[in-house]
């Protein structure tokens, strides 16, 4: 018995061993299970870091690159000095009582414009170099200027511009409220263009008699009603936290200016021939969506909005066709204006009204691609220097237009932070059509074959015989309607600096002639200084970021 108690005893012991290392084997097991998955949620830990480093440097990398939001505001010197410049021109164009007069050898003038019809037309600003008020192209400039403001005014406040571009533009409005006595009435025109343009005379000598032009229910002009709209609604924008009575006062203007516009529509090139030699206009479709875009940013009132994308868009907007930003056309200012809202979103926008935006920002970004020089779709409209070349007269509007354009369009990106302008396959960032539109404005201050500077007063090289009355006369000549042409035909420097005046313009070939008869090149005109300052302020800052307009 004592064999088989030690034989059990030695089995039980053997059972215990045979736990013991079962237990052992369980413990390693899991053991080893532990250290897999400590191990995998290091791995997994570390690849989380590396990605967020990698993330936080690339981040750093988009900001140095200057394709980020930027919130400081280094100041660019050499554009702060022409923005400065710029502005003083509309100083020099300035019609009726001056007010703080900058401009020593300019006076009063054009005091009775008006008159005949119990009116104050005294104010405005002559159109060029010439002393006519022509209120289409005279409305452009203030709808651009105001849209300088409204998207640059910070820029334009960090080097003390601001108040002077609201002084500049309230004498314009000033003159539009003026011109539209009632609802369906609107005057288009101080002075006769020919007998104007038959004398060389001093605007504070002129003496001769000043008609007015009209539009009404009769002789319609759809364009110049919607663009003085569109001036009024993107001016009261400005105004409105400034002085509230008077932009409710524009925006009153502008709802009855763009009723009359569309409910009685015809070109004002058919209703007033005679303007066919001077601005003629080549339709009106591109206005009427211009002033009801610029009233649907003033009020948010939704028909506006669908004005212009479903009932209108398909008919008047060009979707898919790249244009040139110009007084006569809107479309391209149109498109990139539109765009804005698409870009940066709106909770109030219908599927219709969005599909509408989703083609004008399409069409945006195909204006956008064709200004790149470098791009499958770059146009060829250019000098070999690269500067935008479309026509002979005034050629430097459409570069000066164009780089506005792609200034906004690169900080609409940014503000938005859409890093992406996708061309024909080939992408691009914000900072690819900033470089484009500092290539433009560079070349205009003097980095051209002629190295010279076409803004007047900027550099030490610039046009000296602008074709322009009031500079090329002296201010103490007392000259009548013909008399004055000898200072015209004068083979001395204007007497009196022209200070802002951005001229028309080199050839396609890059050459300039400066003589005061090449009205081709030498003749400034407010508009395109109006583009100017919008480009300029876009760029005086290193700042990069946009804001609501409200």
């Amino acid at each position: 018995m004592a064999c088989c108690g030690d034989s059990m005893e030695d089995e039980e012991n053997g059972k215990k061993m045979e736990a013991d290392q079962d237990t052992n084997k369980d413990h390693t097991k899991r053991s080893k299970l532990g250290w897999f998955w400590s191990l995998l949620l290091l791995i997994f830990g570390a690849v989380v870091i590396t990605m967020s480093v990698l993330t936080i440097l690339k981040y750093f990398n988009y900001l140095k690159k200057g394709r980020g939001p930027r919130h400081h505001q280094e100041i660019v010197e050499n554009y702060a000095n022409a923005l400065g410049i710029s502005m003083q021109f509309f100083d020099v164009q300035k019609s009726g009582k001056l007010v703080n007069n900058k401009i020593v050898w300019r006076g009063d003038s054009a005091l009775h414009d008006g008159s005949e019809e119990n009116l104050d037309l005294s104010k405005g600003l002559y159109d060029a170099g010439d002393l006519m008020k022509f209120g289409f192209p005279m409305a452009f400039t203030a709808t651009v200027l105001s849209w300088a403001i409204l998207e640059y005014g910070d820029h334009m406040n960090a080097v003390k511009q601001l108040e002077h571009a609201q002084e500049s533009l309230k004498w314009i409005t000033d003159y539009l409220i003026n011109a539209h006595p009632s609802q369906n009435m609107l005057y288009i025109q101080v002075g006769d263009p020919d007998l104007d343009h038959s004398c060389w005379e001093r605007p504070e000598t002129m003496s001769e008699k000043r008609p007015l032009t009209q539009i009404n229910t009769t002789f319609p002009g759809t364009e110049v009603a919607a663009e003085t709209a569109a001036a009024m609604a993107s001016a009261s924008l400005v105004f409105r936290r400034i002085n509230s009575s008077y932009a409710n006062l524009l925006l009153m203007h502008a709802r009855q200016l763009f009723t009359f516009a569309d409910t009685y529509r015809g070109s004002y090139s058919m209703s007033v021939p005679q303007v066919q030699k001077y601005y003629n206009s080549t339709g009106y479709e591109d206005e009427l969506l211009w002033a009801a875009t610029w009233l649907y940013h003033a009020t948010r009132d939704r028909s506006y909005l669908e004005y212009v994308t479903d009932i209108n868009g398909q008919a008047f907007a060009n979707w898919g066709i790249p244009t040139w930003f110009s007084w006569d056309n809107k479309h391209a200012g149109l498109q990139v204006l539109l765009s804005r809202i698409n870009i940066f979103g709106s909770e109030d926008v219908s599927e219709a009204e969005n599909l509408g935006l989703q083609m004008y920002r399409r069409t945006a970004e195909s204006i956008m691609c064709g200004l790149l020089p470098d791009s499958p779709t770059a146009t060829s409209s250019r000098t070999d220097s690269g500067l935008i070349w479309i026509v002979k007269w005034n050629s430097l509007q459409h570069p000066v237009a164009s780089a506005f354009l792609a200034v906004l369009y690169s900080d609409y990106m940014i503000t938005s932070g859409t890093e992406t302008l996708y061309c024909s396959g080939k992408s691009y960032q914000p900072h690819d059509l900033r470089k484009f539109a500092i290539s433009q404005v560079d070349y205009l201050l003097g980095k051209n074959p002629m190295e010279m500077s076409y803004l007047v007063g900027y550099g030490i090289n610039y046009p000296l015989y602008v074709h322009h009355r009031g500079s090329s006369i002296p201010a103490n000549a007392n000259t009548g309607c013909t008399d004055g042409f000898k200072w015209l035909e004068s083979e001395s420097p204007n007497p009196n600096v022209a200070i802002g005046a951005l001229v028309g313009g080199p050839f396609l070939n890059e050459s300039y002639i400066d003589s005061r008869n090449n009205s081709m090149q030498g003749e400034p005109t407010t508009y395109n200084s109006a583009l100017l300052v919008g480009l300029l302020s876009g760029l005086v800052t290193s700042s990069q970021m946009v804001k609501s307009y409200t």
